[in-house]
């Protein structure tokens, strides 16, 4: 039987026979298309189903959700039907966030976790926040600090009718960041791999390597070229191929 769609997934390359299901979870501002030519580059047992929040990409005319635990609700409620076999999550900033919260949502509900959670380019959860709020900051400030993180091309900021398009969504992705509270819990039992950019001026390395923390199963930490956006990279694919190569031979 066929599963059913989800406006809340994007797998653009269907694999019936696929042995594992892998997760793809956006950085803020980021929509499902990033992961599309995933698929591509990993083995052919793998299939790579993109996450697409409300307020981004196909559904940007969808209100974004601001509250981290209303969004992990909502994504843990469709993503249920196709946790019917091995999985491994991949979350890149913000998406790293959301990929932790709902194993843990998971695992409160005594559900399947995750072969894998991978997290890259992610504060550690329990970490506080270093840099100062941007969610609520006035329109010219708040563009002035989107340029700063990079990740938005100049002729976009610069645009003003589309950036009035894309600031609700944006907004609001810091907000789940930046209204997001830890709330210390036992560790995971799947394992963690966490990957850092050599030249992430955003997320230190050392913020990278605190999730060890975070599982009572194997971890691991990978260094990567490039700044806080280097998921664009095309060495990031065949890392995260060779994570989760033992997972499906």
């Amino acid at each position: 039987m066929p599963l059913p769609t989800s406006p809340w997934l994007s797998c653009s390359t269907p694999n019936p026979q696929a042995r594992l299901r892998l997760f793809c979870f956006p950085y803020a501002g980021g929509a499902a298309r990033i992961y599309q030519h995933w698929s591509a580059a990993l083995p052919p047992a793998v299939e790579v189903c993109a996450i697409e929040l409300p307020g981004h990409g196909r559904r940007l005319i969808e209100p974004p959700i601001t509250r981290l635990d209303q969004l992990v609700d909502h994504l843990g409620a469709a993503l249920l039907p196709r946790l019917n076999q091995p999985f491994m999550f991949f979350g890149h900033s913000l998406g790293g966030l959301i990929a932790f919260e709902l194993t843990q949502w998971l695992r409160s509900r005594q559900w399947p976790l995750p072969e894998l959670l991978v997290v890259s380019a992610a504060r550690a959860p329990h970490l506080p926040l270093t840099e100062p709020l941007l969610h609520h900051l006035p329109k010219a400030a708040f563009l002035a600090e989107l340029d700063r993180y990079g990740g938005t091309p100049q002729a976009v900021i610069q645009n003003d009718e589309l950036m009035e398009l894309l600031l609700p969504t944006l907004r609001a992705d810091f907000a789940l960041l930046e209204t997001y509270r830890y709330q210390a819990q036992m560790p995971l039992s799947c394992a963690i791999t966490a990957i850092g950019g050599h030249q992430d001026a955003i997320v230190s390395f050392d913020d990278v390597k605190s999730w060890q923390i975070h599982t009572a199963a194997q971890f691991s930490l990978d260094a990567i070229t490039g700044d806080h956006f280097f998921v664009h990279q095309p060495q990031i694919v065949p890392l995260i191929a060779s994570k989760l190569r033992h997972l499906v031979s």
